[in-house]
């Protein structure tokens, strides 16, 4: 009996150490000391806790523990990368992926959103948060007397703004705070109250704090992403900008390929057409590459940009990651270093005359 335990703890240390579940399966904390035996995932010690208030869903075991051999088996069959496969397989670009270090309600709702509401499994289940339309009563802090009190709330994408509203049937709202500077972040600690939210936004070039909360975690956690998703639609990454004059349009998500000397952008990576093409030439013809954006460019502070000045125009760019900044810039400076062939002028004079 003891070899057959023992033999079932080093069988499972195997299936430890695979890529997938050398971390955490719901925060990315390294070296994960429990599992969800239904789940097939394992977690660190706070996730488990947490698996634990969804028992009907999860039931966990420390891998300290004794193993069954179809316990083991289990885990081998499952692990993190293929649950991660099914429970995450629709997660929104714009949702908030909890990590160790956030709040416990962002991370117990991230493990309820996923195992037990499925809600990366059936898109209609994101409505509450991807509609781009929200409204709802929350509770905001009074400026002066610091006491909570029940205001109406509305987002709207197509209106490009959060408003609320001091009386229910007030026609006019009290604040209107434009998505493109508009940004959330839970603060328990500072509001009081596990399901705190701080809600930034500029008026008139200075920043304005709100306080507000939901009774109702699943609600905060909604409110949360849906101003996530309105600030991820208002202002996608990485799309070419307006020149320095006009600076109006936000950056939209792109795929971007280089061919030789054109940058062609796509809405998705197997759009049959680019959307747009911008011909790069060479450091002799007035190109080049600057890491970061002009001080001029409005709406969010994008802390990996480029810059590519042309002869006519500036193309603004941003990217998610240093990383991928740095590896842009060195494509993008590669070319313009080269000396241009005598066929690539004709290249260069069809972009100029394009429409």
């Amino acid at each position: 009996m003891a070899l057959e335990a023992d033999g079932n703890k080093l069988r499972l240390q195997d299936v430890l150490e695979k890529p997938d579940n050398e971390v955490c399966a719901d925060c990315g904390n390294p070296e994960p000391d429990w599992a969800s035996l239904t789940l097939g995932v394992f977690v660190c010690q706070a996730c488990s806790l947490l698996h634990r208030s969804i028992p009907h869903i999860s039931r966990v075991k420390s891998v300290q523990d004794t193993w069954e051999d179809s316990e083991v088996e289990l885990m081998a069959a499952m692990g993190n990368g293929a649950a991660k496969a099914k429970y995450e397989q629709k997660v929104p670009p714009f949702y908030y992926r909890p990590t160790h270090t956030d709040c416990k309600l962002l991370r117990e709702q991230w493990i309820r959103a996923k195992y037990e509401r499925n809600e990366f499994e059936f898109i209609e289940k994101q409505e509450p948060y991807s509609a781009g339309y929200r409204e709802g009563f929350l509770w905001k802090r009074g400026r002066d007397n610091g006491q909570f009190l029940s205001r109406k709330f509305v987002l709207s994408e197509r209106e490009g703004a959060l408003k609320y509203f001091n009386k229910q049937d007030a026609r006019d709202p009290k604040a209107v705070m434009k998505i493109e500077t508009l940004n959330a972040t839970f603060q328990p600690a500072k509001i009081g109250n596990p399901c705190g939210l701080q809600i930034t936004y500029l008026k008139d070039n200075s920043t304005r704090n709100i306080f507000v909360y939901h009774s109702d975690a699943k609600e905060t956690v909604d409110w949360f992403n849906a101003i996530r998703a309105a600030r991820f639609h208002y202002l996608q990454v990485a799309f070419p900008g307006a020149s320095d004059e006009e600076h109006t349009e936000g950056f939209k998500k792109r795929w971007f390929t280089m061919d030789d000397r054109r940058l062609m952008y796509f809405k998705d990576p197997l759009d049959a057409y680019a959307r747009g093409e911008v011909f790069i030439g060479s450091k002799e013809n007035s190109y080049t590459v600057l890491a970061g954006l002009p001080p001029t460019t409005q709406g969010y502070h994008w802390n990996h940009g480029i810059t590519i000045v042309t002869p006519d125009r500036k193309f603004l760019f941003a990217c998610e990651t240093e990383a991928e900044q740095r590896d842009w810039i060195a494509a993008f400076q590669r070319v313009i270093n080269r000396p241009m062939r005598p066929q690539e002028y004709a290249v260069e004079a069809h972009f100029k005359h394009k429409p």
